[in-house]
């Protein structure tokens, strides 16, 4: 199975949270049907993308990355790449680069998905089909910062930063750990 078939596969049998959702989830399929590059960066005007929202194993606290680019608090995320074969190994792929961490698990289903328009970097004009996933720290939390990061840090619930973007505020919510404190 390729990767693109594989993320058909997974928008196709996940079960949308709401009509917003639902809604991003039948743009998401027409476009992969309609381009067949629609999972590599270089497919314009959209392409897909997976990211994660890593928790660490007692799901109290967030590891977010201060975005080199966007220079704001994000969860981990990015291009799918040739060697990835399904969504959830972008995912997870993608979190291990970015933050260090190893013995990382992954949903199997999306938490979320998220389309924005990038305005910086390599894809600037381009919008991200973004497939978010829940991924959990089961070992140590001890991260490292990336190349593609100004800070990493592991936020509680009650702590998250003032300024984080709504689309994240939606994933946390979505993923059930909004109403967590320490």
């Amino acid at each position: 199975m390729t990767l693109h078939e594989d993320a058909t596969a997974v928008l196709t049998s996940w079960t949308p949270p709401d009509a917003e959702q639902a809604a991003l989830r039948e743009h998401y399929l027409r476009y992969l049907a309609e381009h067949e590059d629609g999972m590599w960066r270089s497919s314009r005007p959209e392409h897909l993308t997976a990211s994660a929202l890593v928790v660490d194993a007692g799901q109290e606290r967030v590891l977010l990355t201060l975005h080199r680019l966007v220079g704001r608090w994000l969860q981990l995320g990015g291009h799918c790449e040739a060697g990835d074969t399904t969504l959830t190994g972008a995912a997870l792929r993608e979190s291990t680069e970015e933050s260090g961490l190893t013995d990382l698990k992954v949903s199997a289903e999306p938490v979320q998905l998220s389309r924005h328009l990038i305005e910086a970097g390599g894809c600037k004009g381009a919008y991200h089909l973004d497939v978010q996933f829940l991924v959990t720290a089961t070992a140590g939390t001890e991260y490292v910062v990336s190349e593609e990061s100004h800070d990493l840090a592991w936020f509680s619930w009650a702590d998250l930063p003032a300024d984080l973007d709504h689309s994240v505020s939606e994933l946390i919510r979505r993923a059930g750990c909004a109403g967590r404190s320490l």
